[in-house]
């Protein structure tokens, strides 16, 4: 089995900073707005770089959604900053109706997405946002797993023409994707290959899918791992692929099993190839405060849950 190392703990935001600031050095028509959060989204280096790139808008995303759109009709190529909750659920009248309408080649990028925003609480924590964003039609939706992989697909939407929605997040996770990788948008990456049973898993929750196959593995179980990094466009063929091998699958993600990546493969599958599939993610409720491992735990988000889920298929596909 594929050993990956957590080569040193790191915030997912950390990779949209530095990756927007290797921007700033290579495309001069990358911009930056921010909704007076600079300090949360790592965009001061940017800043300092650049300054005249870079618009402070205050406590107003939705103005700078329209700000943002209105810059790409000059050729610009707008990033817009905020926390994942303001950057959709505030402002979602102006994505679609100035951004996704007439395909403006906006990036949205939000942090401090799902439970793992922490103390911060319920108001805060948005499990939403990738159903919201997947339904609008011409919006990537990309979902990162670790410092590394968000900072590439930051430079990679940069080259992509149209709106992007690049969501990540707050707390300190494993960085354990290569350093230099190169980023596809709707290709997927095989973490683990396996026979019995499809992981496929977005975000935060990759890192404990990996925990979950090891688990699994000294059980006799062995599981297939697929990060889905780009949830829209959906790599059907690689879970297609892999499910046609090992009969069923296990979905895992921090955001709610009703519109979000689970749904997506349960669409694929029914419409292709049906297999039995579990969710792990949350079920239809709203967060509330306390630390990351805390609410992963509570709320079935962690490995554990992951290792019990693939049980669970298991059965049903015996």
């Amino acid at each position: 089995m594929k050993k990956y190392t957590d080569t040193g703990k790191i915030d997912t935001r950390s990779g949209f900073g530095d990756g927007l600031t290797e921007l700033g050095r290579s495309n001069p028509n990358v911009v930056a707005l921010c909704a007076d959060l600079v300090g949360s989204l790592k965009m001061q280096d940017f800043i300092d770089e650049n300054p005249e790139r870079f618009f402070q808008v205050g406590i107003a995303e939705a103005n700078m959604m329209g700000m943002a759109a209105g810059l790409t009709i000059g050729g610009k190529i707008p990033f817009a900053g905020t926390f994942a909750n303001f950057a959709t659920g505030r402002v979602y009248d102006q994505i679609r109706q100035s951004i996704a309408y007439s395909g403006k080649n906006v990036k949205i990028c939000a942090s401090h997405s799902g439970v793992t925003l922490g103390e911060d609480g319920a108001t805060h924590q948005i499990l939403e946002d990738i159903g919201l964003m997947k339904m609008l039609p011409g919006m990537t939706v990309i979902n990162t797993c670790d410092y590394n992989q968000t900072k590439a697909a930051t430079i990679a939407i940069a080259e992509h023409e149209g709106p992007v929605y690049l969501r990540f997040g707050r707390p300190k996770v494993a960085n354990f994707t290569p350093e230099d990788q190169k980023f596809e948008i709707g290709k997927a990456v095989h973490l683990l290959e396996g026979t019995d049973v499809t992981i496929v898993v977005t975000g935060h929750l990759v890192w404990e899918a990996i925990q979950a196959a090891e688990k699994l593995s000294e059980n006799g179980i062995s599981a297939e791992v697929i990060n889905i990094h780009t949830i829209k466009p959906l790599d059907e063929k690689a879970i297609l692929d892999s499910v046609k091998k090992t009969g069923c699958v296990v979905s895992a993600e921090e955001h709610n099993f009703l519109g979000g990546l689970g749904e997506s493969v349960a669409r694929t599958l029914s419409l292709n190839h049906p297999a039995p599939q579990e969710f792990v993610a949350t079920q239809d409720t709203f967060g509330e405060s306390g630390t990351p491992e805390q609410l992963f735990a509570k709320y079935g988000l962690d490995a554990d849950a992951i290792v019990k889920a693939v049980k669970i298929v298991i059965q049903r596909k015996e």
